[in-house]
């Protein structure tokens, strides 16, 4: 049987356009073209021959939104590529100039067949008297089908057609409903000059992320996650299986002195029609303005209400006349964001320093600037006490000049957590980040932390699950998740998520250090060793070895470890060295570590109570003497 394609396909040169699958194909291979280039390029292919004016494409693929022309010139150049076109020197599509385009190549149509007559195999005839009665039997037998059969198979078929559209319906509601409540903004691409704008384009692109998780009831996927997606022009349908999102935001930014260009584009990633697009021209001291303008733009399109739908996004606190200060604060997000080596924190609090004296009434910049502190006193790359002093003042300093600013708080949360332990103060300040922002994957990581140092070891697993669906490419919220489900001996559900997060990261430091103390706490010693011995992070590993070594009998090789440890991170892991002595059973080597810890504000010491590898020396009356000195409950 011979089968040919429909009047919903067609063929030009190589390639073939299946209009019925949406679906462009060259030869036997599939190519890859996003929805809204693939519905521009049928349109043209459609009209093969003839010219198609910018404001026919427009309307006809656009029909109830306003599009910016410079989004279909950008589609254009997709089919191009994808085409293999030149512009100079068409086989495709040809450019009238102030006029349209015109698809040049030869289109062939070809009519289906549903089938060809197949031979009919020979049949032997039986006697007369045989065929009279097998025809009575036959049609006594078609009879009783047509009476019974026939009418229950109808019923059957309505009931499956009347369930299928119930099921359709139902979904297609569903699919209507979420697609309001779920979006990511993808990076914005830097199509400046010289290529040199990618901390301003990546910084309006994080703007707009912490501007639209005000939003109530819109999930906003974190920047992490939605940056795993920079530069790489994926397909919307697979950024939003990936994501779980309904609906990107994408764009780019053109910045030429003090003037700045932005086009904006709301896309859905179900069928990748495009629900907005717009283009902004802005001097960079009005910025705001333009994000604000992006914002609303967005929940009207989405129908959401944007807290006060007549109000700015962005409060006027958190705004800064200043066009360098702006920029300054934006190249030390840019920094942050590369990680937490110390270079790169040192350039962040340069610049952070350099907003701060350009306006010092800028509130973002002094939380920038107390973030940075806070890090760079966590990881004892400057002195503790100072640097946390300086880390408080700077997030109190933001939250004076802007009440409403979420990051001021989650600051001034993480220096009560990791140096005060004030919890009461912490519990204070991340609730009230939470109520600023309430789509805040940022937020409710560090509630979780809190929860995870109180000993709240269901609400950390609560916490991280709600952070890791906003963030869900993030490998460290499934590693902090992997570690928490350790803490309770819920031990298939962390190897669970440490599998995700060596998935998203395998080079991740400590996750080879969690899942060993997993493996030896379920009895697999040897197993755990195997593990730290994977173990990428300097610390972590010496540590994990500690550990596994003195599990698996081999004594003098965990104190080799150990003494190596103490050698080169005395300062910084005098809790993970505690750890090791109490696993050890060596008790009072144990509380002399963990009294240094206590001095030394080491960020570890409050877990002591929900460690499960301190178990030997919970029962020491020292115990309530370290949980009272850390505010804890005994």
């Amino acid at each position: 049987m011979r089968r040919t394609a429909g009047l919903d396909m067609r063929f030009f040169q190589s390639f073939r356009l299946d209009a019925a699958n949406h679906s462009l194909w060259r030869g036997s291979e599939r190519v890859q073209i996003t929805p809204k280039a693939f519905d521009v390029l049928r349109y043209m292919v459609e009209r093969a021959g003839n010219l198609v004016t910018q404001d026919e494409l427009l309307a006809a693929i656009w029909p109830e939104t306003y599009v910016n022309p410079e989004v279909l010139r950008k589609y254009i150049l997709e089919i191009r590529k994808v085409l293999g076109d030149r512009l100079d020197r068409p086989i495709f599509i040809e450019t009238v100039t102030k006029r349209g385009y015109r698809f040049v190549a030869s289109v062939t149509e070809e009519q289906a067949y549903a089938s060809e007559t197949l031979p009919t195999p020979p049949v032997t005839e039986p006697a007369d008297s045989d065929v009279v009665a097998s025809k009575q039997k036959v049609s006594s037998k078609w009879t009783l089908l047509q009476r019974f059969l026939i009418p229950a198979a109808l019923l059957i078929l309505a009931a499956v057609a009347i369930t299928g559209f119930v099921w359709r319906a139902r979904n297609r509601n569903n699919a209507l409903q979420s697609s309001n409540t779920s979006i990511a903004v993808l990076p914005f691409a830097d199509m400046s000059p010289g290529k040199d704008q990618e901390y301003f384009s990546d910084g309006l692109t994080e703007e707009l992320i912490n501007n639209l998780s005000r939003v109530p009831g819109l999930k906003v996927v974190a920047r992490s996650s939605a940056f795993q997606f920079k530069g790489k022009n994926e397909d919307p349908r697979t950024v939003g299986q990936k994501l779980g999102v309904a609906n990107i935001l994408e764009g780019s930014v053109r910045k030429e002195g003090n003037r700045v260009r932005i086009i904006a584009e709301l896309t859905k990633t179900g069928d990748g029609f495009q629900v907005w697009s717009e283009t902004y021209d802005r001097e960079v001291t009005h910025i705001f303005a333009a994000q604000d303008e992006i914002a609303h733009a967005v929940t009207d399109a989405l129908q959401l209400k944007l807290l006060n739908s007549n109000a700015s996004v962005t409060s006027k606190g958190s705004r800064t006349s200043n066009s360098d200060a702006y920029q300054a604060y934006l190249q030390g997000e840019y920094f942050i964001a590369r990680g937490q080596d110390k270079d790169d924190l040192d350039k962040a609090l340069s610049y952070a320093d350099q907003a701060t004296k350009l306006d010092p009434d800028f509130a973002p910049a002094w939380a920038q600037r107390a973030q940075v502190l806070q890090t760079l006193a966590s990881v004892a790359l400057i002195e503790n006490d100072d640097g946390f002093r300086r880390a408080r003042e700077g997030a109190e300093k933001a939250i004076a000049f802007d009440p409403n600013l979420a990051t001021g708080y989650m600051a001034l949360g993480l220096v009560q957590i990791n140096h005060d332990w004030d919890w009461q103060g912490a519990t204070d300040s991340l609730k009230k980040a939470g109520t600023l922002e309430p789509g805040s994957a940022a937020v409710l990581g560090d509630r979780a932390y809190l929860a995870r140092n109180l000993g709240r070891i269901d609400d950390a697993v609560a916490f991280y699950k709600q952070a890791i669906a906003l963030d869900p490419l993030r490998a460290n919220f499934h590693l902090a998740l992997g570690y928490v489900l350790f803490l309770q001996g819920r031990y298939d559900e962390a190897h669970a998520a440490l599998q995700r997060a060596q998935e998203l990261n395998p080079q991740l430091s400590s996750l080879h250090l969690t899942r060993g103390k997993v493996l030896f706490s379920e009895g697999h010693p040897q197993e755990a060793l195997v593990e730290m011995e994977k173990e990428t992070g300097d610390w972590e590993k010496l540590s994990g070895e500690s550990l596994a070594y003195y599990a698996v009998g081999r004594r003098a090789d965990s104190e080799a470890a150990l003494q190596k440890l103490i050698a080169t991170h005395q300062y910084d892991c005098a809790y993970q060295i505690a750890e090791v002595y109490a696993f050890r059973g060596e008790t009072d080597k144990a509380f002399e570590w963990l009294d240094r810890a206590y001095r030394q504000r080491d960020p570890g010491t409050p877990e002591f109570r929900s460690n499960p590898l301190m178990n030997r020396i919970h029962n020491d009356p020292r115990s309530a003497e370290l949980l009272k000195k850390l505010h804890l409950p005994t």
